[in-house]
């Protein structure tokens, strides 16, 4: 290939990635709360933020720290994928992203389900029958729900649940 046929191929391939490439304006959002000033103002429409409330207190979600013990399956990378996917389902959460990785040589997984309305973690130590996860969301989706399903999964001898309001406004 000629040089001014390879400029003109590298060219195309260039202005391709970058049709291909999603550009995304940064949204400006205004919090809800008060009228700040005669500038700005609240879109009673915007419900952007995910915050919920109950009994009359706003937060951003709720927190819940799980310890499981004497636990099973906890070096079963597929089977703890396929946990971490049911429980989110099972909250009515939007997974958007899991990474798992296998510890060697005693098998451990650590790893982060990602979701649109934040995350659930897990750490496990098989040697000990023994896994810490950390399920946070907001908005509509329901982190206790995922319990049930966390106990199928890895049958766990013991369970340990602290829970938390996130982001408490006031």
């Amino acid at each position: 290939m000629a040089k001014a046929e390879l400029q003109v191929a590298v060219g195309i391939e260039a202005e391709a990635a970058n049709a291909r490439a999603e550009v995304r304006p940064t949204p400006t959002l205004v919090p809800k709360g008060p009228i700040v000033s005669d500038t700005e103002y609240i879109d009673p429409d915007l419900e952007a933020d995910h915050f919920i409330t109950v009994d009359g207190v706003q937060y951003a979600g709720h927190h819940l720290i799980i310890d499981l013990w004497q636990s099973n399956r906890l070096d079963d990378l597929d089977h703890v994928e396929a946990a971490l996917i049911e429980a989110v389902e099972e909250a009515g959460a939007t997974l958007l992203h899991i990474h798992l990785h296998h510890f060697t040589p005693n098998g451990g997984i650590s790893g982060v389900a990602v979701l649109a309305e934040s995350h659930i973690s897990i750490h496990t130590w098989p040697e000990k029958g023994y896994a810490a996860l950390d399920v946070f969301m907001c908005g509509d989706a329901k982190p206790m729900k995922t319990l049930p399903v966390l106990k199928r999964a890895f049958t766990p001898g013991s369970v340990q649940v602290s829970e938390m309001k996130r982001g408490m406004v006031g």
